[in-house]
């Protein structure tokens, strides 16, 4: 048997081991379960946007590049120093949670690149804190008004960010510092309108009882009024008769002489 003839098929074989373990890196790539991929074909059509390699092994060209994104949440925080509408300095520190569109990494990639959170969603995040915070002064953002701010901040935040197919799931307000004499002013304020309506509502309670007491001062004239324009010298004779009467069924009453008494009431003398 020649074996000679069975040497540049070894030899191929050999080589063609050799270059597949040299370039398997190249080749071959692995997306991970919170992972995607896509396909940048350098010879062939470019960036494949919407043909979206899913978790698993994967294999392609050694010359064509795979670009794998992380879709998992993402938490990015800031710091950042704006301007309240009277040009007061204040800091912020926020906290944004996001992720890209598992479907749109492509689109999202020939955009900004793997970099996108550096060169779109912090950017964006800063320019809306800014411009939301611009409208208002440093005692509403502080205080009457924050909820309001992180409620706008939030909306265009979010509207610009889906636009470039991201998609935030949250933003925080972690801390708002404004300068130590400005804080101490607006913290005096807020502690004098609260004693003022403290204040308010006692005078409010005060003028509430003051007025309970007249209806019922003017209820209770009104009876008596009722009830002495029905009594008669008579019904009253009567009444202090029945009155005496009950009273000399008492064991410490000794003597009752009726018709002596002031305008002929009966009287009782004698006790214990």
């Amino acid at each position: 048997m020649d074996n000679k003839k069975f040497l540049p098929v070894v030899i191929v074989t050999v080589i063609s081991l050799f270059i597949l373990i040299a370039f398997s890196s190249s080749i071959f790539y692995t997306v991970e379960a919170t992972e995607r991929a896509v396909i940048f074909y350098k010879f062939s059509g470019g960036l494949d946007k919407d043909d979206v390699k899913m978790p698993g092994l994967h294999a392609k060209a050694p010359w064509n590049e795979a670009y794998v994104y992380d879709v998992s949440e993402n938490k990015q925080e800031e710091g950042m120093d704006v301007l309240d509408k009277n040009g007061l300095s204040i800091k912020v520190d926020v906290t944004l949670r996001f992720y890209p569109l598992f479907d749109k990494i492509g689109y999202i990639h020939e955009k900004f690149n793997v970099s996108y959170v550096e060169k779109l969603v912090i950017p964006e995040v800063r320019s809306s804190v800014r411009q939301v915070m611009g409208r208002y002064s440093a005692e509403e953002i502080y205080s009457t008004k924050r909820a309001e701010v992180e409620t706008a901040i939030i909306t265009e935040t979010s509207e610009v960010l889906i636009t470039n197919n991201i998609q935030m799931r949250a933003l925080l307000i972690r801390s708002i510092n404004l300068p130590a004499q400005i804080k101490q002013a607006i913290e005096n304020k807020l502690e004098q309108e609260q004693e003022a309506l403290a204040y308010q509502f006692k005078l409010d309670k005060e003028k509430s009882e003051a007025e309970r007491k007249r209806i019922a001062a003017d209820g209770e004239a009104i009876a008596n009024k009722i009830i002495n324009s029905s009594l008669t010298p008579e019904l009253l004779k009567m009444r202090g008769i029945e009155a005496t009467l009950e009273l000399a069924k008492s064991p410490n009453t000794k003597v009752v002489v009726v018709g002596s008494g002031k305008d002929g009431m009966p009287l009782i003398l004698g006790n214990n």
